[in-house]
């Protein structure tokens, strides 16, 4: 199974793409979706749009999976990453149905082992667990791959993840 891991973003959407058996993990590539501050926001959507028609094309993963957003300060800055996300979402539902959500919380318990680990913990784990030579950057990267490697290991209980 393939499946597309999603840290959404205005600046950058990062992503990773994993070849999964639900044990064992093949990084097929990560990197992030970059718009620049200054340009439109209806620009910078679109790019977005493009960017993950690309990345699926290139990857054509069985499943998508998203890190759901958590907040706690700058509503103008929230909308705008909603609106990211929408847009990932709506590009991702072109291809197919089947689209999932994991809490931050959920995916540092699943690759980290601990719900509050530090992005530094995640992305070693990442590392350690995908048998990288060197840690996955930037960071926004190395929460799409850790998106990825928590879907695989939801194995049959995937289905509650679900997006609806």
């Amino acid at each position: 199974m393939i499946v597309l891991g999603i840290d959404p973003g205005l600046a950058l959407l990062g992503y990773g793409a994993l070849d999964t058996d639900g044990v064992k993990h093949r990084l097929l590539g990560y990197g992030v979706i970059e718009t620049h501050a200054g340009v439109p926001a209806p620009r910078r959507l679109s790019e977005i749009q493009r960017g993950m028609r690309g990345l699926i094309e290139a990857y054509r993963p069985d499943d998508v999976a998203f890190e759901e957003l958590f907040f706690a300060r700058n509503v103008k800055t929230a909308l705008m990453i909603g609106a990211a996300r929408g847009v990932a979402i709506a590009a991702a539902a072109e291809y197919t149905e089947n689209l999932y959500e994991y809490t931050p919380m959920q995916i540092k318990q699943a690759v980290a082992g601990y719900g509050r680990a530090e992005k530094a913990q995640v992305q070693q784990m990442v590392k350690l667990l995908l048998g990288m030579s060197e840690l996955p950057r930037p960071d926004d990267a190395a929460d799409g791959i850790a998106v990825a490697v928590t879907h695989a290991h939801a194995g049959r209980a995937k289905e509650q993840f679900l997006l609806k």
